[in-house]
């Protein structure tokens, strides 16, 4: 199915139920932007909640449809809230769930940290959970986790910027005669309460911490920890608002920035403007990675604007998600690919990990269109057809 089908759709949704889900918020009543189960209920498959955690980013309004979609094709009736980043927006939807018979939970969690009891309570009505893309913590309740290689695809990222620097090949390996340095890089992380922002800064660390002990990268700003590169909630003007902080504290006109390490496409776009604001030419930006392959991103990196994103094909993350609800509610065991890494502070969660993909501007074509994630015309526009 085309990716843009997803958008249209859920956009659509969520236009007509924002201001329910800000009336919720504030009022403590629950709900929020989705279809619900309605009077005309599926017996025969039953109800399956998918809750997700924002409506501001394209990647989750595109997960959501995506998720609903395959659900809805295997028979389920499907409950889609989006929590609009306010965790007791999120609670109070999955308590929604449980007390309409939700037969089965699958969760992207805004913070992995809170929702205890409302896993405790699908536990206590033998609702299986399933924490979609984001690990959900510190709970016993959860079933299974499905996502991305998220170690790796902090490696991939790393690797993109050394290869935009000119250090490695797209496949990560030392290039003969690479440019000595230094260079002066810039390290950016995700929200700290996100269990994947650790895997992302983990992996990509992983590849620059040995760079930046010999100083081929250097970082003027020393910030090199988590706790200083986090952005919170992910948000496009936290990450905006830091690199002008950075470049106006260790920047004096001099002195240049050679390269970004951003784990998502939102903060590159936000890096982007900054770099912008501060004189840098589109034709003469630093190297900037990113994950999530967004439109708007994908036309940066055609552009030669941004340097990278990571795909993450969503299309199979939750087609794996409506197969292990299937196979949690026939009783049965899904398949899992990975049962050591995921420890969840309680549990090791069994998990199944998909592949992900370095985008550059010389396979869009052939990994983002000809796989029909987007049109050539999408690329050229940057917008989604139909927005």
């Amino acid at each position: 199915m085309a990716n843009k089908l997803w958008y249209s759709r859920a956009i659509a949704a969520v236009a007509t139920g924002a201001l329910t889900v800000t009336l919720a918020a504030c009022g403590g009543e629950g709900a929020g932007s989705g279809s619900g189960a309605g009077d005309d209920s599926n017996e025969e498959g039953g109800l399956v909640g998918v809750a997700m955690p924002t409506e501001t980013s394209e990647r989750w309004i595109a997960d959501g449809a995506a998720v609903e979609e395959g659900l809805k094709e295997a028979g389920y009736d499907v409950d889609l809230q989006f929590a609009g980043d306010d965790i007791p927006t999120q609670q109070q939807q999955l308590d929604a769930m449980i007390s309409a018979g939700a037969e089965a939970l699958i969760v992207a969690a805004i913070d992995g940290t809170t929702l205890t009891g409302q896993l405790e309570a699908a536990a206590a009505q033998d609702i299986p959970v399933i924490s979609y893309d984001r690990l959900i913590r510190d709970s016993e309740d959860v079933d299974f986790y499905v996502s991305f290689d998220n170690f790796e695809v902090g490696v991939a990222q790393a690797n993109a910027l050394l290869n935009g620097l000119g250090l490695v090949d797209e496949e990560g390996e030392p290039v003969e005669d690479a440019p000595e340095g230094p260079f002066n890089v810039e390290l950016f992380a995700g929200s700290l309460d996100d269990n994947n922002a650790h895997f992302f800064w983990d992996g990509a660390m992983s590849v620059l911490e040995p760079l930046i002990e010999d100083e081929t990268l250097v970082v003027p700003s020393e910030q090199t920890d988590i706790d200083q590169a986090a952005t919170p909630r992910w948000l496009q003007e936290n990450a905006q608002s830091r690199m002008e902080d950075l470049l106006t504290a260790h920047y004096d006109g001099k002195e240049k920035v050679d390269g970004v390490l951003s784990p998502y496409d939102g903060l590159s776009r936000g890096i982007i403007e900054a770099l912008r604001s501060a004189g840098y030419e589109d034709d003469a930006m630093p190297v900037i990675t990113g994950q999530d392959a967004e439109i708007a991103s994908v036309k940066y990196i055609a552009d030669g604007v941004q340097s990278s994103t990571i795909f993450k094909d969503t299309r199979l993350l939750a087609d794996q998600a409506v197969v292990t609800a299937e196979a949690l509610l026939a009783g049965e065991e899904p398949e899992a690919n990975n049962t050591e890494d995921y420890d969840n502070g309680v549990k090791v969660v069994p998990s199944y990990l998909l592949p992900v993909t370095t985008i550059y501007a010389d396979n869009i074509e052939s990994e983002l269109v000809d796989s029909g994630y987007w049109t050539a015309e999408e690329v050229e526009s940057g917008q989604v057809e139909g927005e």
